[in-house]
């Protein structure tokens, strides 16, 4: 059985480089290595790991760690939360987008709208995810979208482009939400926080998704699933999810494995 964690961050394990809360939660992952996370993942069936950038210092990081780690590949993006820093800021821009055609490379991402926190103001917002749109169209490449609290703006300006490919990470919208993305062939990430949702709505919503878009992921170091919920969370808790969604959803979990697999491999072209 094969699976793949579509949305992580452990490039920065051991570091203290890229984005900020990121690598100081991996700094208490004490004795951990970027080695042993990607060793206990593969011993655990998960093959291939995507490694998401937040910002241009973490997009970066994910791209270098990649080139010695082959079973990772790489995003490059920024998080809303960023996005006031890298507005109007041209030379970063550019910066960025010098990095797409990186080997590695196969998505842009995460990138999308915030309101939840607002840590970037909403225009800023929507500003830096249009011009992350348009890099990934311009290079035919698939996105990797962060969308909290957001979803009535995030609609009319994903609507205003034409052929985008991608995935709503971490899902824990409303089935009128996953709905509307199913009609835009959107993908359904979904992690850790399945594991703990406990209102009725979520539970069918999380069994209304198209097996054909679903993908699994992690978001490692963060949403450690059940029964680990409090530890730092790893690419290898990708088959505690797996092993949750089958359950759920009354499917074959080779079956869904297998399914979750091939959806990642045709998004991401890996």
């Amino acid at each position: 059985m094969q699976l793949v964690d579509t949305h992580c961050h452990i490039q920065s394990i051991g570091l203290q480089q890229g984005e900020r809360t990121t690598h100081e939660l991996w700094a208490k992952a004490l004795e951990r290595s970027p080695d042993d996370v990607i060793a206990e993942a593969v011993a655990d069936g998960v093959s291939t790991m995507l490694c998401v950038g937040c910002d241009l210092p973490d997009s970066q990081l994910a791209v270098d760690f990649v080139q010695n780690h082959p079973e990772c590949h790489a995003s490059i993006g920024i998080h809303p939360h960023e996005a006031k820093d890298y507005v109007g800021q041209k030379a970063l821009l550019d910066a960025f987008a010098g990095l797409v055609d990186r080997p590695g490379v196969v998505a842009v991402g995460e990138c999308g709208l915030d309101y939840y926190y607002g840590h970037s103001p909403q225009k800023d917002q929507e500003k830096v995810l249009r011009y992350q749109i348009e890099l990934a169209l311009e290079h035919d490449l698939p996105l990797i979208f962060h969308v909290r609290d957001a979803f009535d703006d995030f609609w009319p300006i994903f609507e205003s482009y034409q052929g985008i490919r991608g995935v709503l990470h971490s899902f824990t919208d409303t089935v009128e939400n996953l709905e509307r993305a199913v009609s835009h062939g959107l993908y359904i990430g979904v992690n850790g926080i399945a594991t703990f949702a406990r209102e009725d709505e979520k539970r069918v919503m999380y069994r209304t998704i198209p097996q054909r878009l679903l993908l699994l992921e992690t978001d490692a170091p963060f949403l450690t699933p059940v029964p680990f919920r409090g530890s730092i969370n790893e690419p290898k808790y990708t088959r505690l999810v797996a092993e949750f969604l089958s359950e759920l959803r009354g499917e074959d979990l080779e079956e869904l494995a297998a399914a979750t697999t091939t959806n990642s491999k045709t998004l991401f072209n890996f």
